[in-house]
């Protein structure tokens, strides 16, 4: 039998890749916090049809304290999800009330986001009632709009009011079109904190990045792009480095990511947006990201701000 201090070898195994990702265990086996806390701001349920069993495994083994749960909105045969293609986020995604269920028992560890479909007829009051319910942002806004169009501004008009965060998904041609526009948005709703996420918005810290059908550039990056100008000029646009745009953004060029993270050490956030299994090694980009965070920030003070701090002030955790 299994005395009270012992720890028999289902806790070792368990407890040793807890232990890898900077996790430490009492006498019981039982999980104590990591001395350095990360959080997460980008992730799902049921991604590419992932568990939620094996999603906290996964958080937990990359050493992730804090995740937030992204939504899709509603399954719709509508052309703003590609008449379904797109539905789930195109990822098989869990929607509001799968998050919320998921993350209600969980908190502080799972927290979760809001969505639906901008121009389904009840998309103000479904993001509204999961913003009463705690929801933390919403997003991920990822649908086949332009960014300033009627409906999307509706939602940022609701953001404004309840003081919550808005992470969208830019993609050339496919989801929130119009980038080169958005700036009039971000003037028009100054106090709407957004986050910038994936292919185009990445892609766009190179000045030089001129094919916007390029969704995953490579080489050396030369400064000013227009992400790079959009979180320079606007105290409210802020950059989610997560997926594999994220990524790349600070592999294709080290030295340019140096000063990149220096130059927005305060306005940039960790997400993973991974759907590996292990939460380790080659193939689980989210770990990569962290890898490379630590790796690429100039000191362990900028390092922390990605990580974790930049994070717990914007949703005030």
């Amino acid at each position: 039998m299994e005395t009270k201090n012992t720890i028999n070898r289902r806790h070792f195994i368990a407890g040793t890749g807890l232990l890898l990702a900077g996790y430490s265990l009492n006498l019981n086996g039982a999980v104590l916090q990591p001395s350095e806390p990360i959080i997460d701001i980008h992730q799902h349920t049921d991604y590419a049809g992932r568990t939620q069993d094996k999603m906290l495994a996964h958080q937990r083994m990359m050493g992730i304290t804090t995740t937030i749960l992204l939504p899709g909105g509603r399954p719709l045969n509508y052309g703003s999800t590609h008449y379904g293609v797109s539905n789930g986020l195109q990822v098989k995604a869990g929607g509001n009330e799968v998050c919320y269920q998921y993350a209600k028992d969980r908190a502080p560890e799972m927290l979760f986001g809001a969505c639906e479909v901008p121009d389904f007829p009840g998309a103000i009051p479904e993001i509204e009632k999961y913003l009463k319910l705690g929801a933390k942002m919403i997003g991920e806004l990822k649908f086949n709009v332009d960014c300033d169009s009627p409906e999307m501004q509706k939602i940022y008009q609701l953001a404004q009011e309840y003081d919550v965060p808005v992470l969208m998904h830019w993609q050339y041609n496919m989801y929130n079109r119009g980038f080169e526009r958005f700036h009039k948005m971000l003037e028009k709703f100054p106090k709407v904190n957004f986050l910038g996420h994936s292919q185009t918005f990445w892609a766009n810290i190179d000045k030089n990045h001129a094919d916007q059908n390029i969704l995953y550039p490579r080489g050396k990056v030369t400064p000013g792009g227009l992400t790079d100008r959009l979180m320079s000029d606007y105290p409210n646009m802020y950059g989610d480095i997560s997926g594999g745009s994220g990524l790349s953004s600070m592999t294709r060029d080290e030295d340019h990511a140096r000063a990149f993270l220096s130059k927005h050490q305060d306005k940039l956030l960790y997400g993973s947006d991974c759907d590996d299994y292990a939460g380790h090694g080659p193939a689980c980009q989210g770990a990569g990201t962290i890898e490379a965070i630590k790796k690429l920030s100039a000191s362990k003070a900028i390092e922390r701000k990605i990580l974790y701090n930049n994070a717990k002030k914007m949703f005030r955790l």
